[in-house]
C-alpha cells in the first residue's frame, strides 16, 4: 500500500500511509488508538473506500469495494470481536454463504467434512457438528480462523485475537500462526501487547495520528523505542512517564465496607465466595481465563441470578436481582464487551454518556438537549476524550476513547461502587495510562472499586486488595505490600494440582 488517504467528516484518519507485508512473515501493526490502525486495516479488506493512494497484492492493483472483493482477492481478516453465529454449528460457521448444494437442498455431509478439513489445517480436532457458542473463546478464535482461511487466503489479518485468551491459548495460537507462515502465508497481527510482538512478529510498522512513522525489523527496535515511536517522544520522555505511571500498590483501606458478599454463588458458573470493598478502595479479582472473575461482577451487578449467599451494601441486605436495582442502589458496571453490552455504536458519544442517567429518569422524563451536552462536555474534557463533537457516533471513535465513553456514562450517576471489568483490554499503552490514573482519583474521592484484568501488572498497581480466583472460586486474598505479580501467580498455581 503505497499514499494510502483516507478522510472522514472532521477527521483525517490516514495521510500518506505506506505499508507492505511480505509472503512467510508476521507484520505487527502497532500504534495508539486514533492512529489509523483499523482504518487501514479497513480500507485495505474493502470496508472503506481510500481517498487516494495505490494498494497492490500479489503483483496486481486492487481496489476491494466490498470485505467480499478482498476475501476473493485472498486477503482474510479475523476481528476481535469474533463475528461467528453462535447458535450455528462450527461447521455451519466455517461454510457459512459456500455450502454445498445439490438439487437446492445442503450436502450436511460434505459441510462437515470440509470444515473439518479446514479444522485440521490449523491442527484442530474438534466435533464440528457442536454450537459454536459450546466452544472456549480460544476454539471459536481458531474457528473464524479456519473460516477465513477456507478460501485459500494469501494474507491473513488478525485484528486483537489474543485479547480474551489465557497464556496457554496465546501460545497455541502463535505455534498455528508459525505454522501458517511456514506455509507462505503474510499475516498482519494488530495487537497492544508488546511482549506478544516481540515474541512473534517478524517486522513492526508504526501509525501515530493516521500518519506512517516508519517500519522497523523487530530485532532492531527495542521496546522503549517502539513506544516511544508510539506515543510521538523521545526515549527519554517515555521513561520519565513510566515513573510517574508506576503508582504503587496502595495500601489496605481502613473503615467498614460498602458492599459486603457472603457465600455469593451461581451453579457452574461461581463457587460460594465472600468479598468485600470499602469506600476509598481498589479491591482486585485476579485468576486465569474462566477463574469466575466476570462471573463474580455479573453476579453483583445483578445481570445473572445469584443461588445463594447474601449481598449487603452500606450494612443492609441488598437482592440486585436485576442490573435496575443495583443502578438504583448506586453500583456501576463496565463490561469487558464494550460493543455487545457496552456503547450503542449509532448513538453519538453525548447520547452513549447520558444513557444510564436518562435511564433513572425514565422514559417521560427525557434530560433536555442542553443539559445532555453540558454533561456530555464536562466529561469529554474531564477524560480527555477525543472526539471531533459530542455528536460524532461513537462507532467512529477509537477503543479507548469507547471506553472513556463508558466510564463517563457510569461517573455522571455518580456511583458508590464501580464495577471496572477489563477496562483497558485493547486500548494503547497511552489511554491504559490514562484510566489507571483515573482509577486512582475516583479511589482517592472515596470511591468503591471492584477492578478485573488480566494483565497483573496492572492489579499490582491499582489495588489496595486482590481476591485471587481458580476454577470459578475465590483461593485466596492478598493484602497492599503482598500484592506482587509472583505471589499472585504462586497462590493460583499452588491450587493447580
Amino acid at each position: 500500500m503505497r499514499g494510502v488517504r483516507k478522510t472522514f467528516p472532521g477527521v483525517v484518519a490516514l495521510d500518506d500511509v505506506a505499508f507492505t507485508v511480505r509472503s512467510g512473515e508476521v507484520h505487527a501493526l502497532m500504534g495508539e488508538n486514533g492512529a489509523g490502525k483499523s482504518t487501514l486495516i479497513k480500507v485495505l479488506t474493502g470496508v472503506y473506500p481510500k481517498d487516494a493512494g495505490v494498494a497492490t497484492f500479489a503483483g496486481r492493483e486492487i481496489a476491494p469495494r466490498t470485505p467480499l472483493d478482498a476475501e476473493r482477492a485472498g486477503i482474510a481478516t479475523v476481528y476481535q470481536e469474533v463475528n461467528l453465529i453462535p447458535e450455528l454449528s462450527v461447521a455451519e460457521n466455517i461454510m457459512l454463504g459456500r455450502q454445498p448444494k445439490r438439487a437446492g437442498f445442503l450436502q450436511w455431509k460434505e459441510i462437515r467434512r470440509r470444515a473439518d478439513e479446514a479444522l485440521a489445517r490449523l491442527g484442530l480436532e474438534i466435533d464440528s457438528s457442536r454450537a459454536v457458542s459450546s466452544y472456549s473463546m480460544a476454539i471459536q478464535q481458531m474457528v473464524a480462523i479456519a473460516r477465513a482461511l477456507y478460501l485459500d487466503a494469501k494474507l491473513l489479518i488478525l485484528d486483537e485475537p489474543t485479547s480474551s485468551l489465557d497464556e496457554q491459548e496465546v501460545a497455541e495460537l502463535f505455534g498455528t500462526m508459525r505454522r501458517l507462515k511456514d506455509d507462505g502465508l503474510g499475516i498482519v497481527f494488530v495487537t497492544h501487547f508488546l511482549d506478544q510482538v516481540y515474541e512473534i512478529a517478524d517486522h513492526i510498522t508504526v501509525l501515530r495520528n493516521g500518519g506512517l512513522v516508519g517500519e522497523f525489523e523487530k530485532a532492531q527496535l527495542p521496546r522503549l523505542e517502539l513506544i516511544a515511536k508510539m506515543l510521538g517522544k523521545q526515549v527519554a520522555e517515555v521513561e520519565k512517564v513510566g515513573a510517574t505511571l508506576a503508582i504503587g500498590t496502595p495500601g489496605e483501606t481502613d473503615g467498614p465496607a460498602l458492599l459486603e458478599a457472603r457465600g455469593l454463588a451461581r451453579t457452574g458458573s461461581v463457587a460460594a465466595l465472600d468479598l468485600e470493598v470499602r469506600r476509598g478502595e481498589v479491591v482486585g479479582l485476579a485468576g486465569l481465563l474462566g477463574s469466575g472473575r466476570t462471573e463474580t461482577a455479573r453476579l453483583l451487578f445483578g445481570a445473572d441470578k445469584r443461588d445463594a449467599g447474601e449481598v449487603r451494601l452500606e450494612g443492609e441486605s441488598a437482592a440486585l436481582a436485576h442490573p435496575a436495582e443495583a443502578i438504583a442502589k448506586g453500583i456501576g458496571f463496565c463490561s469487558e464487551d464494550r460493543k455487545s453490552e457496552g456503547i450503542v455504536p449509532t448513538l453519538s458519544v453525548s447520547e452513549n454518556i447520558i444513557l444510564a442517567m436518562q435511564a433513572g429518569r425514565g422514559m417521560l422524563r427525557k434530560l433536555p438537549k442542553a443539559k445532555q451536552l453540558g454533561v456530555a462536555n464536562h466529561y469529554i474534557e474531564a477524560l480527555k476524550i477525543k472526539t471531533p463533537s459530542p455528536e460524532t457516533p461513537v462507532e467512529n471513535l477509537s477503543g479507548g476513547n469507547q471506553q472513556k465513553v463508558l466510564l463517563a456514562r457510569w461517573l455522571c450517576m455518580q456511583p458508590k461502587l464501580i464495577i471496572l471489568d477489563e477496562p483497558t483490554r485493547g486500548i494503547d499503552v497511552g489511554a491504559k495510562g490514562e484510566i489507571e490514573k483515573l482509577v486512582e482519583s475516583l479511589r482517592a474521592d472515596g470511591m468503591a472499586i471492584l477492578f478485573i484484568s488480566s494483565e497483573l501488572e496492572e492489579v499490582v498497581r491499582a489495588c489496595n486488595r486482590v481476591a485471587v480466583m481458580r476454577d470459578h472460586g475465590k483461593i485466596g486474598e492478598l493484602v497492599g505490600a503482598q500484592i506482587e505479580e509472583h505471589a499472585i501467580m504462586e497462590l493460583i498455581a499452588a491450587h493447580e494440582e
